[in-house]
């Protein structure tokens, strides 16, 4: 089974992202870059079935040199091949722009590997922009079908089963290969490196496909192929500290708030 995970490098989401106040742009300076949680959780579950069902892990990353590190660290807890997809002409892509680059790049590693991927997992959400669209936009450009929300996945007959997360619980679906799975957080959070995994890592070779190595169409990248525009970056608003109201008993701590409402005009 030949399985690709997409994984994109974002800022250290534990850590409090301030914007700078002329630009509305995202101040950076000391964040550190990590692997997006729920690719991480995409990994994990891909090292998973790997070791329960053989198979080999491709990791694939869009972003500056900056994120081999990520890669790098795919390959420590998992993953046994990494490829890094970097151009300026990339910069300010959208979901679909980003989707559009993923599929080319796809495209490039199956021609120079002489493989075909029977699964592509992609993390449901990045921790930075939020939108869930990459998955389901590259299943649509590689013509392939898609599961969203995937809490689990096992082989069956000649494609899988997937346990789908929904609103009420969740359903099993299966699917036919090659498909393209988002994931959601298991039951389970993804495995440490260890120190002689991290350190073979490090001598890993990581190649890196240019948009001249892809052959993407210029109008299709970056802030001209890409219908989404960001305006302004900024904060929301934080929320105000609660009020205590202490009384003798509840019936005038009741009391007490309805003339507070009431004063405050919102009742």
């Amino acid at each position: 089974m030949e399985i690709l995970v997409c994984v994109k490098q974002v800022p250290d989401d534990s850590v409090e992202i301030k914007f700078n106040e002329k630009t509305g742009t995202p101040v950076l300076d000391g964040v550190t870059p990590i692997v997006n949680a729920f690719d991480g959780y995409a990994l994990e579950m891909a090292t998973r079935y790997k070791e329960a069902n053989g198979g080999t892990i491709t990791a694939l990353s869009i972003g500056t040199e900056k994120a081999t590190d990520a890669l790098k660290n795919c390959l420590a807890v998992g993953a046994d091949k990494a490829f890094l997809v970097s151009d300026e002409s990339f910069n300010d892509s959208d979901t679909l722009a980003t989707s559009y680059i993923l599929s080319k790049a796809i495209a490039k590693i199956e021609e120079t590997t002489g493989t075909k991927f029977d699964i592509i997992f992609c993390g449901l959400e990045a921790t930075d922009y939020s939108s869930r669209q990459v998955g389901a936009q590259l299943a649509q450009l590689l013509e392939i079908g898609q599961v969203t929300a995937v809490l689990a996945v096992d082989p069956e007959n000649k494609g899988i089963s997937v346990k789908q997360e929904t609103e009420e619980g969740y359903r099993m679906i299966e699917a036919s290969v090659p498909c393209v799975l988002t994931i959601t957080k298991p039951d389970y959070d993804p495995r440490y490196p260890t120190m002689r995994n991290k350190m073979a890592a490090r001598k890993v070779d990581v190649p890196v496909f240019t948009a001249a190595d892809l052959g993407t169409d210029a109008s299709k990248v970056g802030a001209n192929g890409s219908f989404v525009k960001v305006v302004r970056n900024f904060a929301p608003a934080k929320k105000e500290a609660g009020v205590k109201i202490q009384e003798e008993s509840g019936e005038e701590c009741a009391a007490k708030a309805v003339t507070m409402m009431a004063e405050a005009k919102v009742i």
